[in-house]
C-alpha cells in the first residue's frame, strides 16, 4: 500500500474511492503550526511593526497620471508631440512613431492634512489621504505584464521563485491553526503569470497561496461527500495519516508531511471557513461601508482574515490594462475598488487591526504620459510605462500621510528617491521583522533569498517613528 500511494494518479484514485477529497487537490499548500513557528525564531531579526499584510494588486497596471500624479505642465501640452527624449531610445510594448502627450482630464484636489493629490476618480480613498503613505517614485525592469508581474510578486521576470507571499509565510509560520497562512482573491481577468504570482517555488510547497473563489465553495472539495459523517471522515483521515506517515518514514520525502498538514488543515477548514465566509454577524453599517460587487466582499474577508491570524492577503483586481477606451475603464474600475478599499483603511483602523497590518497597493508597472490609439477623449489610452509609477501603503508601521518621491513634469523619469522593486520588497520585510538579506533559502548551491543578489535597502524614509 505504501509503494501505492507514492504514485500521485492512483493516489488520487486511491483518495477518491475512500472520500478523502477534503480539498487535497485544491488547498496546494497549508502550514503546519509548530514547524512555522520555530522557522519565525530563525528569521525575525528586527522588531516586527506588521503582523499581517493586505498585498492589493491592481492587475494590468492602473495610470498612476489619471489617479495620483497631477502634472500640470502634462495637461497644458495635450494631444501636442511628444518631446524626443520621452521616446528615443526607449522601449515600449505597442507605441511607435512619433506619439502625443496625453493630458490627463481628471480634476485632482489635495486631500486631508498631509496634502497628497488624489485624482476625482477616487472620492473614497481622499477620505483616508491621512492613512495613506504613497511612493511615487516606483520603477521596474519589465514593460510587459507577465514578467513585471512575476518581478513585482518574486523578485525574477520569470517563473520559479517564491512569490512575496510565500517569503512571508516561510519566515513567519502562521497565527492561525484553522485557515491558511497564505489566502489569495481574485476579481476580473486573471493576471498574465497566473498561479505563478502565488506559487512557493523553490520552497517547500506547504507556502503556497491558496485561492478562496468568490461564488460557490470558496475552496473545492472543502465538503464531506455525499453519506460521509464528520465521524467517517475524521476515522479515513487518520488511516490515510498513518499510512502517509509511513511512506514518510520509508523514503523521507518533506513533501509527504506537507501533505499530512494539508489533510489536517482540510479537516479543520471545514469548520473555520463556512464561519468565515458566511458575513452573518457583521451589522449591516459594516457591508453598507465596503459597498456591493466581489472586490468589496473580498476586502471584507481579507479583514476577517487578517483578524483570524492569516498572515498573507493577496486580492487581484483585473483588467486595468486601458490602452484604449480608458476613461470608461478607469471610471468602471475606480467605482469598484474605491470604496472598498477606503472601507478597509477605516474598518481595520476602527478594529485596532491597522496598526498590526500592512495594506500595499499596486500595480506590475504605471502608465506613459504619451497618448495611444485614436485621440477621441472616449477612445484613447495609455501604453505600459516601467520607468515611473506609483504604490501606496497603509498601517502596519509605515509613516502615514507622507509621499516620498517624485517625478518630473511630464512623469516619464523620477526626479527624486528612484526606488526598486526589491527596495519595496526589502521594507515590507523590515516591517514584518525580518532581515531580507537573513531571509534565505538553499536551492541549486546557492542562498536565494527575495530581494536576489544585488543591492536592495529598506526605504528609511517612509517608516513611522
Amino acid at each position: 500500500m505504501i509503494e501505492y500511494l507514492t504514485n500521485s494518479s492512483t493516489r488520487r484514485r486511491f483518495l477518491g474511492r475512500t472520500g478523502a477529497g477534503i480539498g487535497s487537490l485544491a488547498l496546494g499548500s497549508l502550514l503546519q503550526k509548530d514547524a512555522s513557528a520555530a522557522m519565525a525564531k530563525s528569521f525575525q531579526k528586527v522588531a516586527p511593526k506588521a503582523k499581517s499584510v493586505i498585498f492589493l494588486h491592481m492587475t494590468g497596471a492602473p495610470s498612476q497620471l489619471d489617479l495620483f500624479e497631477h502634472k500640470p505642465e502634462l495637461q497644458k501640452y495635450d494631444r501636442q508631440y511628444a518631446p524626443k527624449e520621452l521616446f528615443e531610445g526607449k522601449r515600449f510594448s505597442f507605441l511607435r512613431g512619433t506619439p502625443k502627450l496625453l493630458g490627463s482630464p481628471y480634476q485632482f484636489q489635495r486631500c486631508g492634512q498631509s496634502g497628497a493629490t488624489i485624482s476625482e476618480l477616487l472620492p473614497n480613498l481622499r477620505t483616508v489621504a491621512d492613512e495613506l503613505c504613497f511612493v511615487k517614485s516606483m520603477h521596474t525592469t519589465e514593460f510587459n505584464h507577465g514578467p513585471a508581474q512575476l518581478f513585482f510578486h518574486t523578485g525574477l521576470n520569470r517563473q520559479g521563485n517564491p512569490s512575496i507571499g510565500s517569503w512571508t509565510t516561510y519566515g513567519l509560520g502562521s497565527e492561525t491553526e484553522n485557515l491558511p497562512a497564505y489566502v489569495v482573491f481574485m476579481d476580473g481577468a486573471a493576471p498574465g503569470a497566473g498561479s505563478n504570482l502565488w506559487k512557493s517555488g523553490f520552497l517547500p510547497s506547504v507556502h503556497q497561496g491558496v485561492r478562496f473563489r468568490s461564488e460557490g465553495d470558496p475552496v473545492l472539495y472543502l465538503n464531506n461527500s455525499s453519506g460521509y459523517s464528520m465521524k467517517e471522515r475524521r476515522a479515513t483521515l487518520d488511516r490515510i495519516q498513518a499510512l502517509n506517515q509511513k511512506n514518510y518514514e520509508t523514503v523521507g520525502d518533506p513533501e509527504i508531511q506537507t501533505r499530512i498538514g494539508q489533510y489536517e488543515m482540510a479537516f479543520r477548514m471545514q469548520t473555520s471557513v463556512p464561519e468565515l465566509v458566511d458575513l452573518g454577524d457583521e451589522s449591516q453599517a459594516t457591508i453598507e461601508m465596503y459597498g456591493t460587487g466581489a472586490f468589496a466582499e473580498q476586502c471584507l474577508k481579507a479583514r476577517r482574515l487578517v483578524e483570524r491570524g492569516v498572515r498573507f492577503v493577496e486580492l487581484f483586481k483585473g483588467d486595468w490594462d486601458t490602452h484604449n477606451g480608458q476613461d470608461e475603464k478607469l471610471r468602471n474600475l475606480c467605482s469598484d475598488v474605491d470604496q472598498p478599499i477606503a472601507a478597509l483603511i477605516k474598518d481595520l483602523k476602527q478594529r485596532g487591526l491597522l496598526d498590526q497590518t500592512l495594506v500595499v497597493w499596486g500595480a506590475e508597472f504605471g502608465r506613459t504620459p504619451m497618448l495611444q490609439g485614436n485621440e477621441a477623449p472616449d477612445k484613447c489610452g495609455r501604453d505600459h510605462q516601467k520607468d515611473a509609477f506609483t504604490v501606496f501603503m497603509a498601517g502596519g508601521g509605515v509613516k502615514p500621510g507622507y509621499t516620498h518621491g517624485a517625478t518630473n513634469a511630464l512623469g516619464n523619469e523620477i526626479a527624486e528617491d528612484p526606488t526598486q522593486v526589491r527596495d519595496l520588497h526589502a521594507t515590507m520585510m523590515h516591517l514584518l521583522g525580518i532581515d531580507h538579506e537573513s531571509l534565505t533559502f538553499r536551492f541549486q548551491g546557492l542562498d536565494q533569498r527575495l530581494t536576489g543578489t544585488e543591492e536592495a535597502h529598506v526605504i528609511k524614509q517612509i517608516l513611522a517613528s
